[in-house]
């Protein structure tokens, strides 16, 4: 005689298939590829620092404009230029302290080593060009050599960055084939205008 059991019996709970390691493979690189975007983008460009920028940008190619004396005019970008690294240094820092980093992190040496250059490339040719009465050319350097640096160090960063360069690369080009008494709308556009677009396209996106 057999004896049965008479209490419950468990139910068998389907088998689930086993992930293959492909996906948890495809899925940790995209975690780590989007942790460093905005690490990258953290640390290099700042976005609210960018509108502030902008504005001071805008103020100052509104300025400029009342005045008749190059020499006034190439005071008010070059006081205008200063105030924006200014602007973009203490951004910088504020961003990579709230998030426990340093502005030494190795994406921001990294953005600085490809966009210092054409800056500075940029000052020569100013230095070099306005005594000979080269006035008209440095809006549209200016704009071509900033757009330049942007691209570059915008290697490093995230994909919104090197969309800037490129969009003050075109401004840039497309001002130096123009009159030149519309030299200072293009730097007011680009400076002003496409600082604060993109300013708050990376705020949004990847924090202030």
């Amino acid at each position: 005689m057999s004896l049965r059991p008479t209490g419950p019996q468990p139910v068998p709970l389907p088998k689930s298939e086993p992930i293959p390691i492909h996906e948890h493979a495809i899925e940790n690189l995209r975690f780590i590829r989007e942790t460093m975007e905005r690490a990258s983008s953290f640390t290099a460009v700042p976005g609210w620092g960018g509108v502030a920028m902008g504005a001071t940008a805008f103020l100052a190619g509104l300025i400029a404009t009342q005045v008749d004396d190059p020499r006034q005019w190439l005071s008010i970008w070059l006081i205008e230029a200063l105030l924006a690294v200014g602007i973009g240094i203490y951004s910088l820092h504020r961003k990579a302290t709230a998030a426990g980093s340093s502005v030494t992190a190795e994406p921001t040496r990294k953005f600085a080593l490809s966009f210092v250059p054409p800056l500075f490339a940029g000052a020569v040719l100013t230095a070099a060009l306005f005594p000979v009465g080269q006035t008209a050319l440095l809006p549209g350097l200016w704009l071509l050599l900033y757009g330049t640096g942007v691209m570059t160090g915008g290697a490093f960063s995230v994909r919104v960055v090197p969309a800037m360069g490129a969009c003050f690369l075109g401004l840039g080009a497309v001002c130096l084939f123009s009159p030149p008494e519309w030299g200072n709308a293009f730097l007011l556009a680009g400076f002003g205008v496409l600082h604060m677009f993109f300013g708050c396209v990376i705020a949004r996106r990847y924090g202030g």
